[in-house]
């Protein structure tokens, strides 16, 4: 058994200070008070436990932190297996852990990409061996990523693998689609959907090279030149190159802006089609998040297995790709206006986004300068989030957590993200006031590239608790 005290005890509903029992993996008990010493929370404690087990507590002073459930991340990329130059499952759960997520839905772009409940299983079960965070491995919606097979969801199992996602593309026969998305309905399994329309992004990636030419034609990556605007720019690119490639990205980005919102809303109807469950990735968009909003609300109170979840990433939440160095950092979908900035912001106050995931895609360092899209987040998550949301739009630190933790929960059918009785004990030590930089270098991850370099952000993880 194991007490946690002289806390402030944070979820979606409660921020008040207290302390929690545990055992056997689970809250047994939640004791508000100002307990500040062992003899304190004991006195609560005899009331409320086994008398027996008293003498066998483990006591943690919280020294005054805020104990709140672990995060969860439904959108993460572990490159795991086949990519470990660029992650494996230690420095990915490494950095899970350091960044307080205690479970975590990955993607199945691996090589070779997961297409099986017994591959799923195998990641699954080998993550859990490291007795560090649980993660659910996603299967591809495709057999293979090859567009058009469907069968192999029928031999998934929804307790191992919750959820099924293309992710890092769409699946472009609409037709192919309905049919997995009827497949995933009959096991009540959800479908994540990567809303980008196929022919629209492979334009766009042409403009994208263009950008990366130009850039190479003065022995620079993109990744140079973020890193130097503002700066006194050594190499001395001139800036109508600048300019001109500043102008390829923007064409590809307004490409891009249209085929999340042409995919989002055909993915929307044809999960209505199918009476499927679906969750849309990282929504980017003024007119992604109105077509969410409308879609739940035509909805609302109907019985329907025909169900719409969303998620916004940290990055889309508070930076604008429109201008300044962030338009070199490239990542899918990219960074937008400060409309659609403020947008999934409203979006987020009214209920219409649901989480906050990291989509955490680390890369080499060679991929990142050859323009590789993503970044790596799941250490940041937490205080870029604070800083923005809580300290900048005012949010509650309560709604946060309901948007990290509770609301995850829920859509995974888990009984984590609240510190309440019967819950697991999943929790993280967070001080909220505390001002750290941003050093990718000290990264668990072996992704270290992040638009957050050399950022002050407010409120960091202090520990985490399995």
């Amino acid at each position: 058994m194991k007490i946690i005290y002289n806390a402030i005890l944070l979820d979606e509903s409660m921020r008040t200070r207290g302390a929690l029992v545990l055992d056997k993996k689970k809250i047994v008990r939640v004791l508000k008070g100002n307990f500040k010493t062992e003899r304190a929370v004991l006195a609560a404690a005899e009331f409320a436990c086994d008398k027996k087990n008293v003498n066998k507590i483990e006591f943690v002073n919280a020294e005054g932190l805020t104990l709140a459930p672990a995060f969860i991340d439904m959108h993460s990329h572990f490159r795991y297996p086949g990519q470990t130059e660029k992650e494996d499952l230690q420095s990915a759960l490494n950095a899970a852990a350091a960044g307080g997520f205690g479970t975590l839905v990955l993607m199945p772009n691996t090589n070779p990409v997961v297409s099986s409940n017994e591959l799923a299983i195998k990641i699954e079960n080998e993550a859990a061996s490291q007795k560090k965070s649980q993660v659910f491995q996603t299967v591809s919606i495709t057999k293979d990523f090859d567009g058009a097979t469907t069968s192999h969801i029928d031999y998934l199992e929804k307790k191992y693998v919750p959820v099924i996602s293309e992710d890092g593309r769409d699946v472009e026969n609409a037709a192919v689609m309905l049919e997995a998305m009827r497949l995933a309905a009959k096991k009540g399994i959800i479908v994540a959907c990567h809303s980008e329309d196929c022919a629209l992004a492979a334009q766009a990636k042409s403009y994208r090279k263009n950008a990366l030419e130009i850039i190479a034609r003065y022995n620079m990556s993109i990744q140079d030149l973020s890193q130097t605007l503002g700066k006194k720019n050594p190499k001395k690119i001139p800036p109508l190159a600048i300019n001109e490639a500043k102008n390829n990205i923007s064409i590809a980005n307004s490409i891009l802006e249209l085929a999340e919102d042409i995919a989002t809303e055909r993915n929307i109807a044809i999960a209505k089609k199918a009476n499927c469950r679906i969750h849309i990735c990282h929504v980017s968009t003024k007119n992604s998040i109105d077509a969410i909003r409308r879609a739940k609300k035509n909805i609302a109170g109907e019985k329907s297995r025909f169900q719409i979840t969303c998620e916004i990433t940290p990055h889309h939440l508070g930076l604008v790709g429109t201008h300044g160095k962030e338009i070199f950092e490239f990542v899918n979908p990219p960074l937008r206006s400060e409309e659609d900035r403020a947008a999934l912001i409203r979006a987020l106050r009214d209920g219409t986004a649901d989480v906050i995931a990291t989509d955490h895609a680390p890369h080499t360092a060679c991929d990142k300068a050859a323009g590789a899209p993503g970044f790596s987040g799941l250490e940041t998550a937490y205080a870029f989030c604070h800083t923005v949301l809580v300290g900048q739009e005012k949010f509650s630190e309560q709604k946060l957590s309901q948007l990290m933790s509770a609301n995850p929960a829920r859509i995974l059918g888990l009984k984590k993200g609240l510190l309440k009785e019967g819950y697991d004990a999943d929790l993280v030590l967070l001080d909220p006031q505390e001002k750290w930089q941003v050093r990718s270098a000290e990264f668990f991850s072996k992704g270290k590239s992040t638009p957050l370099e050399g950022k002050i952000l407010t409120g960091r993880v202090k520990k985490i608790f399995l």
